[in-house]
């Protein structure tokens, strides 16, 4: 996996951005607090700066934290699909 330059989408530099093979763009979140709703809204703000660069890419969020359920209710729904580290 190849580290994104999360600048060059108009993003925070402390934001961790990787890109797979296939194209696919990952979001890392690796903390021990729970990802929740208002974490959900800044995901979705990332992605769709993210696909308004990269067209045509799938968007992932990689972490370690457990997601509330409502939150990953709203990822899914956006197409953001969520996977542990």
């Amino acid at each position: 996996m190849k580290k994104l330059d999360s600048i060059k989408y108009g993003l925070n530099s402390r934001i961790k951005l990787f890109q797979n093979t296939k194209k696919e763009v990952f979001l890392v979140i690796d903390r021990k607090s729970r990802v929740i709703m208002k974490d959900g809204l800044r995901i979705i703000d990332i992605a769709e700066k993210v696909k308004s660069k990269e067209k045509h890419t799938g968007f992932y969020l990689k972490t370690s934290a457990p997601v509330c359920s409502k939150t990953k209710l709203y990822l899914n729904q956006r197409n953001i699909l969520i996977e542990p580290i």
